[in-house]
Formats: structure tokens, sequence, C-alpha cells
């Protein structure tokens, strides 16, 4: 069974050949950007405060993207810890083109901190 099967994507994306690097298939840069987003998204369920990306674990790519694939970020909250929120940020890309395969693409887990003017920790709760 899929382990995101129960989950529902925090972001979906059909990748664009505007994100293509000179072999044709999607930039990495592009994927760890739709990370930070989906995680945020995740993240912001848990804290009203400025939060922002403090670290990203371990990002290994599994698996090319490709012009057309339908991209989906799904998240989980690992820890909300007192200053810091640990998301896992899940993505799998089902191919544009037959058969249509799904297909885990990477994973991380991204720590977010809650911020005050000027940049300085604080709790997550309000």
């Amino acid at each position: 069974m899929n382990p995101t099967s129960e989950l529902q994507p925090a972001i979906r994306v059909v990748m664009m050949p505007r994100d293509t690097n000179p072999l044709g298939t999607i930039f990495g840069g592009i994927i760890l950007s739709y990370i930070d987003q989906a995680g945020t998204v995740e993240a912001r369920r848990h804290s009203e405060r400025k939060l922002v990306t403090v670290a990203m674990h371990e990002v290994k790519f599994i698996a090319p993207v490709f012009v057309g694939d339908l991209v989906s970020f799904y998240t989980e909250t690992l820890r909300v810890g007192t200053t810091s929120i640990t998301v896992r940020v899940t993505v799998d890309a089902r191919r544009g083109n037959p058969p249509h395969e799904t297909v885990r693409v990477t994973q991380a887990e991204v720590v977010y901190v809650a911020i005050e003017a000027p940049g300085q920790p604080v709790p997550v709760a309000s």
C-alpha cells in the first residue's frame, strides 16, 4: 500500500517546459522550491506566526520529473517544538504519458522556526 494513499497533497503542480534543464527533465531546484512551499502549508496549520525555513534534511532525487507530470507534494507534521515545526514532504509524480504510472520522486524533512521582527525565534503558539 502506498503510504501517501490516505494523505491529501498540500499542493499539486503540472510541470511545464519553462522548468526544464538542458537534459529535458525538471530542475531539482524547482522541486526543492515546491517542497518548501508545501511544507509551509502544513506548518501554517500549527502557527499563525511568521515562519522561516532553517533546514531541509537529506533530499535524494529518486526519479526524474518530466514536462507534463502531475507532481503531488504530501505533507505530515513530525514534530511541533517550542519554536520549531518539522514537516515531512513526500513527492510523487504521476506520469503525463501513458501508462500514467505514479512514482516516488523524493522525500525531505523541513524545519521551520517561528520568528518575530527582527528575526528572533519565538514560541510557535501565539
